[in-house]
């Protein structure tokens, strides 16, 4: 008998995509067969980056790492237990940085379980050094000239840099 591979779906904003959000992809590759790491449009967020930017960001990150081969990235406009279903999934990832996470991860999986009774939720606790991390905090800091290499990759560095650039010259956000 052959047993059919377990599918996870790790979601969300990734504006841009941390260490924090990566090693959260990585510890949850660990878990199941084969991840999705899906991409929200997530416009009422008012996102530094197109859904496309994020995407190819989070493609970027990835790349090299041990599980990138059962790591697929897409990007999703739709409830996310929708999404998970459409795609096979059966776990929702979550990452909780603090107590403060919790109570809105614990009342999402709570009307996920409602809306469909066959994915679980799973939530894996930021690892040591990466409770603070988030991407708001990145991009504050990157706006204001901090150092914000230890938090994203080069090329996430790269393209904040690129983005605060064009916000100084004036230029439209991008959609």
């Amino acid at each position: 008998m052959s047993q059919q591979a377990r599918r996870g779906v790790y979601p969300g904003t990734f504006d841009p995509i941390t260490s924090g959000h990566s090693d959260i992809i990585q510890r949850s590759s660990r878990l199941v067969d084969e991840l999705i790491v899906g991409v929200a449009h997530n416009a009422g967020k008012g996102p530094l980056f197109t859904l496309e930017e994020r995407v190819a960001l989070v493609k970027d990150s990835i790349r090299g790492t041990p599980a990138a081969a059962r790591i697929t990235v897409l990007p999703f406009d739709s409830l996310l237990v929708k999404f998970a279903q459409d795609n096979g999934a059966e776990v929702i990832m979550r990452g909780l940085r603090a107590v403060s996470d919790f109570e809105y991860e614990f009342q999402m999986a709570g009307m996920n379980s409602k809306l469909a009774p066959g994915i679980e939720t799973v939530f894996l606790m930021a690892a040591d050094g990466q409770q603070f991390v988030s991407s708001r905090f990145v991009k504050e800091i990157g706006r204001l000239g901090g150092d914000i290499t230890r938090f994203v990759t080069p090329t996430v560095a790269a393209a904040l840099a690129r983005r605060f650039a064009e916000e100084a010259a004036g230029k439209p956000p991008r959609s």
